[in-house]
């Protein structure tokens, strides 16, 4: 143990290394553990106890609640760890911790937004900083809504993660640390080699190893990069939630499972066969992950009530003439 780490860092690296072995990144919670540590040293404590972990709370006030939850949420679950070989050790009562917050309701964009959004991405002029803005934007949000990848996954994209042969997209070590190829329609293979034409006519960078959303440097952009842009999309189709914020970039996400069960309504799939692939597709491990996307809107409550109503609607009414 290093002289300048607590009793406590021994146990934290074997945790983040399980954690790591089970697929997780774990990036987040190691800075906070680490920020732990580095307290209990500050502090001179040899061992973590209740004191210790509220005056460390107390140093983390100028979070919003929410977030001092998450944090020692993270504590707590290292600390449950910890008691599986040392049952007398302290661990946080979850009782005392902030509550929650409710969480925001997705915002569910539309084929008449997406279509704004595009445009949008028209109008916007480029930069010394950045030549392609119109093209990287336009691309950003036809990848997002076709693919409902997420943002640090299109930021790390590269050139040669596109197929042109096989038209798929490679989506390198992600989430717990998969990688999956995604077939893309024929309109989005169109919109990659359309953007990738122009770099090349304008005597861009087009290496195989250059990034896919390249800002001119001849690096990529970075996720508050390509956010600060969409944002702007946002407010430039005067798109807004019902409460009169802006959406987030991860309703683009939910907005891609959304519709893409619609359309499974519409053609009369068989959705437990079609659940799972839409699982895989997205990068979930499992299809629990892929519910917390699918969410009751009403276009999607008038599609799968018609259904219902054709093929169990009779029933229905015949028992209810019984009755």
């Amino acid at each position: 143990m290093s002289i300048n780490s607590s009793s406590l860092y021994p146990i934290i690296s074997r945790y983040l290394e399980l954690m790591r072995a089970l697929g997780r990144r774990y990036r987040t919670e190691q800075g906070v553990l680490e920020s732990l540590d580095r307290f209990l040293i500050a502090i001179g404590s040899s061992d973590l106890t209740q004191e210790a972990f509220t005056n460390w709370c107390q140093t983390q006030q100028h979070l919003t609640s929410g977030v001092l939850r998450a944090r020692m949420n993270m504590v707590r679950k290292l600390c449950l760890y910890r008691r599986r070989s040392e049952p007398e050790c302290f661990v946080p009562d979850s009782i005392l911790f902030p509550i929650k917050h409710q969480s925001l309701i997705p915002y569910i964009f539309t084929e008449e937004e997406i279509t704004r959004l595009i445009a949008a991405a028209q109008t916007v002029k480029p930069g010394s900083r950045s030549p392609l803005r119109a093209e990287v934007y336009r691309l950003a949000i036809v990848l997002l809504y076709t693919t409902g990848m997420r943002r640090g996954e299109l930021t790390r994209l590269i050139i040669k993660d596109y197929n042109v042969q096989d038209q798929t997209l490679l989506v390198r070590e992600s989430k717990f640390h998969k990688s999956r190829y995604l077939p893309l329609s024929p309109n989005t293979s169109w919109e990659i080699e359309h953007y990738l034409q122009v770099r090349k006519h304008r005597h861009f960078m087009i290496s195989a190893e250059s990034p896919l959303l390249w800002n001119g440097y001849g690096k990529g952009y970075t996720g508050p990069g390509i956010r600060e842009g969409i944002i702007l999309l946002f407010r430039i189709a005067d798109i807004h939630t019902r409460d009169g914020r802006l959406p987030r970039i991860h309703d683009i996400r939910h907005s891609f499972a959304v519709q893409a069960l619609l359309r499974w309504y519409r053609e009369h799939a068989d959705l437990q066969a079609k659940l799972p692939l839409l699982s895989t597709y997205m990068g979930h491990v499992s299809i629990v992950s892929t519910q917390h996307y699918l969410h009751f809107v009403d276009e999607l409550a008038v599609v799968s009530s018609t259904r219902f109503a054709k093929h169990y609607g009779l029933l229905i009414n015949s028992y209810g003439e019984e009755l």
